[in-house]
């Protein structure tokens, strides 16, 4: 029989989807493309923000009609919306024939085949995600990105930031063996993947609750030691985890991406300490000035949230006077997303709705001028690019070292030829806000 998933949210949800997908492939469904043909339809949800919920809310009704205009017998709700809302959103819901949170993965196949039976059993499946182990060498994967994969190295964390439903969706942080880790990525080098993406919630903490375990930087050393002619990335690190090991480490080996993704959140420290941050603003201007001397070359990413509970005017101009100075290559601004559920709804002098999004407005528009500037450096310059689709005849479109996929700019590439999923040297020939324009050589 047909089965079509639709993945929601970030990348570390995108790999629960595809190790889905794998169980699933193995126990004899046929992957689809499309809703239409599909017996069996699966969204795989986030809840982290209100837009991301109404997002995932909106999806599954979309997909629901295929239950009566398509060959749909089967709607199932996977990952964070029943996580969060529990069997609250069964009741509010009743299109879906089943819901598993975030801790269930590992029973899709029996889930998929209960409700195609007609078997009795629980309509909301939400095991502790606490007592899941995240370690499963030989999980089964379907790849859905064709040259890069994102490898998820811990799961949960163990902060307590007061904006964040994170550890109550996904539990404390619990980090995979380095060996397994390792295994994986040769597996996916040996099967064509070029680029191999880190992901975790607090990525630059991986192996701090292992025993004995080696920390990022030496897990780092490893993948790089798998293939010279591969990219290694990490995303989602955090300010107070990454060390110097990590910073030397991806400043030292040229096939790690000296792109350092790493949250601030705010950068007044009256906010920070509102938000749970235990960092201050001092700390990050002595991070990425640490940074920048280990990696000259270093790209900075950063993610903050502008309208927290009691941000003031003031507190804005001292975040985007932090923004004008450090000068971030991608910077990411949320308004905040309040919810009852949130230790910091409880907080007093919440920001409106309007006040927030006239301060994103107003950083984004001065990152827009900054990522100008610093795009019309790479000018004549000459950059390795990873193709990764052509689109039309002649024009192909890939990313630097300094572009993460999904969330970066592009680089718009003229050649002739070019294949898919390898790199070729690119001389930029145009500069825009966010992406490049460049010659195959």
């Amino acid at each position: 029989m047909n089965l079509h998933l639709v993945s929601l949210g970030c990348a570390r949800n995108l790999v629960d989807s595809e190790h889905m997908l794998g169980r699933l492939r193995e126990a004899g469904w046929r992957i689809v493309e499309g809703p239409d043909d599909a017996d069996v339809i699966i969204v795989n949800t986030c809840s982290f923000i209100e837009s991301a919920a109404d997002e995932s809310i909106d999806t599954i009704l979309e997909l629901a009609r295929y239950k009566t205009e398509g060959a749909c017998r089967a709607l199932i709700v996977t990952g964070c919306l029943p996580e969060r809302y529990r069997e609250a959103i069964g009741r509010e819901l009743s299109e879906v024939d089943l819901f598993l949170g975030t801790g269930a993965f590992n029973q899709i196949v029996t889930a998929v085949e209960s409700v195609i039976g007609n078997l009795e059993g629980e309509r909301c499946i939400l095991p502790d995600p606490d007592a899941i182990p995240v370690s499963n060498p030989d999980a089964p994967r379907v790849q859905t990105l064709p040259h890069s994969a994102y490898i998820k190295i811990a799961e949960g964390c163990s902060r307590s930031c007061t904006y964040c439903i994170i550890p109550r969706l996904r539990g404390r942080q619990k980090s995979r063996p380095a060996g397994e880790i390792v295994a994986e990525a040769r597996r996916l080098v040996a099967a064509g993947t070029r680029e191999l993406v880190l992901v975790a919630q607090d990525s630059t903490a991986y192996g701090h609750d292992l025993t004995g375990g080696m920390g990022l930087g030496g897990l780092l050393r490893r993948l790089s030691d798998i293939d010279d002619d591969i990219w290694i990335r990490v995303l989602y690190g955090h300010p107070e985890s990454i060390d110097d090991d990590i910073i030397r480490t991806m400043a030292e080996r040229p096939n790690i991406c000296p792109y350092f993704d790493l949250p601030i959140q705010h950068a007044s420290d009256r906010v920070l300490r509102r938000m749970g941050r235990r960092h201050t603003q001092a700390d990050l201007f002595h991070l990425f000035e640490r940074i920048r001397e280990f990696a000259p070359q270093a790209s900075l990413r950063t993610t903050v949230i502008v309208g927290f509970p009691g941000e003031t005017d003031q507190d804005f101009k001292t975040l985007q006077s932090f923004v004008e100075t450090v000068r971030f290559d991608h910077l990411g601004v949320f308004t905040y997303s309040d919810a009852d559920d949130l230790p910091s709804h409880r907080l007093d002098a919440h920001v409106s709705r309007k006040t927030a999004r006239k301060r994103h407005d107003r950083l984004m528009s001065r990152q827009r001028d900054i990522s100008t500037e610093k795009n019309a450096a790479y000018l004549d310059r000459t950059l390795d690019v990873l193709i990764e689709e052509s689109p039309e005849a002649d024009l192909f479109l890939g990313r630097t070292a300094f572009q993460a996929p999904e969330v970066d700019g592009l680089v718009y590439v003229k050649g002739r030829e070019l294949p898919l999923g390898r790199f070729a040297p690119v001389t930029i020939i145009d500069t825009l806000e966010y992406d490049l324009v460049g010659e195959a050589r």
